[in-house]
């Protein structure tokens, strides 16, 4: 059983948090760096404003701990804005006018014209719970251990805010065995590897030390020079987290595909010819992993996901850690509604569904831009590769956060939809009641092969039990095909095709947001069972 270091805050306002992140975008959950900086403040405040050599001792071991702390937390989302008047620092002016005589109360002696508008974004929290930070202790609990968890639990006590002033917040920390820890109330952020996109600020070796320096220079920020601003905080790092039901982040390199004069776009059709542009990106990347001296097994399984060897005639799957290529249909505005109309593809995504292949992605996104795709009979150019920006408007409505996503190439079933024959035992005639019984089974069969291919491609079991999901023949978006008139892999023909429509729940019923890219189905690895953010 393992035992772990809980500190838990409960905010005293119920419903708003004010703390920003970088930028001054609103912060939700509260980054691990703040929960530092109140123990620190604590610590300081409880020994006349020094920190003794004990607490000094147990934030160093709180700061050296390398794995990032679990955070559970309330749910919440970024409430509506407003805007409060707050003085302006300048207080020097209205001095001045004073010492000169001018006590009018009008222009720079009224200290009332010295103030701005202040824009505040708070976030909005849905249910009253505690926020908790879970640090894994190592195993056995040495003493320099137990003293340190011992001091920090006395510092959370003297805790008084989290992020402003009037977040007022009380604390509390405990050591916890797993399975208490698993029964914590709270939405789950876990830290994680690649493109997690909600990065927060973490203790790291020397953040004591800057916070006490920053302070000290705070203290002394006017004297014979004037007024100098303190340091910002520099000593920390940055680690991404996720939801514990959204899926590891998943890097990716996008590419535009460009005539081979590189003067436009080269359009391919989607459902005709998805497949040839995956295979000839396919391509390009095994002649680049063979010039950088890539193994012979290393290409066969990452590039061309083959786990079988050369003489084997059956093709073997070798899991989720290999290239996936991804072919995008441009979605565009047409029509006088501007409705959203999946068009031809233009751009093609490189990534993987397994987290821990940053350095491959990268290796790739520098290795094939600039090269050119070429037919595979004729070896004639078509279509040129170079490299977009992941601000790139047609490449976002893939890889957004969204609560619903819709497929722009069908998803290819996870086995057969129809075992049991109900198709044709309704096709020879039965009453009435028999088929919407046989309706219902045929239904049932095929939502749970969705289910099954949504975990299969990463995503966590808990968050594909509550999703929300249709399916059909034709396309839920505009300008997109039937599904079956859509090319797919020989070893996938058999199994049945579908357009999807998800609207990711949570246990609760609530919209779940997930982050693209999103991509379900045998044929996720070529690009079938694409979905893109509604």
């Amino acid at each position: 059983m393992g035992w772990h270091f809980c500190l838990s805050v409960r905010l005293l306002d119920s419903m708003y948090y004010h703390g920003q992140g970088d930028g001054g975008s609103p912060e939700w959950p509260p980054s691990p760096l703040r929960v530092f900086q109140a123990l620190a403040a604590a610590a300081a405040r409880r020994n006349g404003g020094a920190i003794s050599d004990a607490d000094r001792s147990a934030l160093t071991w709180l700061e050296g701990q390398r794995e990032a702390p679990v955070v559970i937390a309330p749910r919440g989302a970024e409430g509506a804005g407003y805007r409060l008047s707050v003085p302006n620092n300048a207080m020097d002016i209205v001095a001045r006018a004073w010492a000169k005589g001018i006590y009018s109360g009008t222009g720079d002696a009224n200290p009332g014209t010295h103030r701005t508008m202040k824009a505040v974004r708070p976030v909005l929290l849905r249910e009253e719970s505690a926020l908790h930070y879970i640090w894994r202790l190592p195993e056995p609990v040495d003493e320099e251990t137990r003293r340190s968890v011992a001091a920090l639990s006395e510092m959370a006590e003297g805790m008084a805010a989290l992020g402003w002033g009037l977040d007022l917040a009380i604390g509390h920390a405990e050591v916890l065995d797993s399975k208490q820890v698993e029964e914590l109330p709270g939405e789950r952020w876990l830290p994680t590897e690649g493109a997690g996109k909600n990065s927060l600020r973490i203790p790291a070796q020397g953040t004591l030390e800057d916070l006490v320096y920053r302070h000290e220079r705070f203290l002394e920020r006017i004297g014979e020079h004037g007024f100098v601003p303190p340091p910002p905080l520099s000593a920390y790092r940055k680690t991404e987290y996720r939801r514990a039901t959204e899926p590891a982040g998943r890097e990716f390199a996008a590419f535009a595909l460009l005539q081979p004069d590189a003067g436009n776009f080269r359009p391919f059709d989607s459902a005709r010819r998805g497949l040839t542009v995956a295979g000839m990106v396919r391509g390009v990347v095994r002649a680049a992993a063979e010039r950088s001296g890539w193994s012979e097994s290393k290409i066969a399984s990452f590039v061309l996901g083959h786990g079988e060897a050369r003489t084997d005639r059956e093709h073997v799957a070798v899991g989720p850690r290999r290239f996936a290529y991804v072919p995008l249909p441009s979605m565009e505005a047409r029509g006088g509604g501007h409705a959203l109309t999946a068009g031809s593809v233009r751009r093609v995504m490189l990534t993987t569904f397994e987290s821990g292949c940053t350095e491959e992605i990268r290796w790739a996104a520098r290795m094939i831009s600039g090269q050119e795709l070429t037919w595979e009979h004729t070896k004639e150019p078509a279509a040129l590769l170079s490299l977009i920006p992941a601000s790139d408007r047609g490449l976002q409505r893939y890889t957004k956060a969204a609560a619903e996503w819709a497929t722009v190439t069908p998803v290819i079933l996870p086995g057969y939809d129809d075992p049991k024959h109900y198709r044709r035992r309704m096709e020879a005639g039965v009453e009435s009641e028999e088929q919407r019984d046989l309706l219902a089974r045929l239904d049932a069969r095929i939502d749970g092969l969705i289910r099954k291919a949504i975990v299969q491609a990463g995503f966590a079991k808990p968050l594909a039990d509550s999703a929300e999901i249709e399916w059909r023949q034709t396309g839920f978006w505009p300008g997109t095909d039937l599904a079956g008139r859509y090319g797919a892999p020989d070893h996938l023909k058999r199994f049945a095709r579908y357009h999807v429509k998800i609207r990711w729940r949570d246990a609760r019923g609530e919209p779940a947001p997930v982050r693209g890219p999103v991509c379900i189905g045998g044929g996720r690895f070529c690009g079938l069972g694409l979905f893109a953010a509604v």
